[in-house]
């Protein structure tokens, strides 16, 4: 187990990509870019700033390369494209700003047709196609294993197959295997067991983790995977987000509530959590509405962080 209370972790900021690719209501380009800014001034240092699909099946990440030309230039920020397929990968290789491409392989044969149109197994070869590419591209690139934990339609997912999926995608040259609760099923006992044994699996490749918040357990997964092993936590500026092809997903785990329990137990981010906050009520006002996250809500304490 990690001492939490001694321990740093790496954050990776997927608002701009995962917190807003189910929304309805298109969000500019524009605003976008303001939101990466606001995720560049509180220390995020890895962003997923868009993702390279087919704009028919999701409309809101019709500007990627809109978005890319726009990234602020800096040496010290790693910009993700999330891709799907090769040609995902080539969009995103061409725009000349992706630092990292993030494959994704689903751990079911049914979400993984309702997702990408392939089976599991598919869904594998696509993603270390990817990798290669980023590779060859003089890029990293990462794996996402999807509904690691449940999946929408074919419910309980073998933790046999996650751990072999895992292995798969490290042989294929992933600098890190991420596991996602897809739907937000999980719970900390599970959380626990299947970051242990995947991370025991791939060791010394770190373990990253991805959990939505819909029905209330995300903080306490976050806080079981840390404790097991995970290194790496992705989360969403106001709780945003939800995927398109799953059926009942909600919002991922909110930045500023994951970094308030984090550095009140000890555990560094790097990251400001006055400045998440201040990015929480200005995405509020752009989505004109109050947004999951709860930390923004409430008052500050210590109050040392307003000052």
């Amino acid at each position: 187990m990690t001492d939490l209370y001694t321990s740093s972790i790496e954050m990776v900021e997927v608002s701009p990509r995962d917190g807003l690719q189910n929304e309805k209501a298109a969000i500019s380009t524009a605003d976008k870019l303001v939101l990466i800014d606001h995720a560049i001034a509180a220390g995020s240092r890895r962003i997923e700033v868009t993702s390279f699909v087919n704009p028919r099946a999701v409309p809101q990440m019709a500007d990627a390369e809109a978005v890319c030309a726009g990234l602020p230039m800096r040496e010290d920020v790693t910009y993700i494209g999330l891709v799907m397929n090769q040609r995902g990968a080539d969009r995103a290789l061409a725009t000349g700003r992706i630092d990292q491409l993030g494959a994704v392989a689903v751990s079911t044969d049914t979400f993984a047709m309702a997702n990408q149109g392939q089976t599991s197994q598919g869904s594998i070869e696509a993603a270390s196609a990817i990798i290669a590419s980023a590779r060859a591209a003089g890029k990293t690139g990462q794996a996402t294993i999807g509904a690691s934990f449940g999946c929408p339609f074919e419910g309980e997912v073998s933790e046999d197959r996650v751990e072999a999926m895992a292995v798969a995608l490290a042989a294929a040259g992933a600098i890190e295997i991420g596991l996602a609760d897809t739907i937000g099923v999980a719970n900390p006992a599970h959380v626990a067991r299947l970051v242990a044994r995947v991370g025991a699996a791939l060791a010394p490749l770190p373990v990253r983790v991805h959990f939505h918040n819909t029905r209330g357990t995300g903080l306490a997964n976050v806080w079981a995977a840390l404790g097991a092993g995970a290194t790496i936590v992705d989360a969403s500026i106001g709780g945003l987000g939800g995927c398109p092809f799953a059926p009942g997903a909600a919002g991922n785990v909110s930045t500023e509530d994951v970094v308030f329990m984090l550095e009140r137990a000890g555990t560094a981010t790097g990251l400001d959590l006055s400045r998440l906050i201040a990015a929480n009520h200005w995405l509020a006002g752009v989505m004109d509405r109050r947004l999951p996250g709860m930390v923004a809500h409430t008052p500050a304490f210590p109050k040392i962080l307003t000052e």
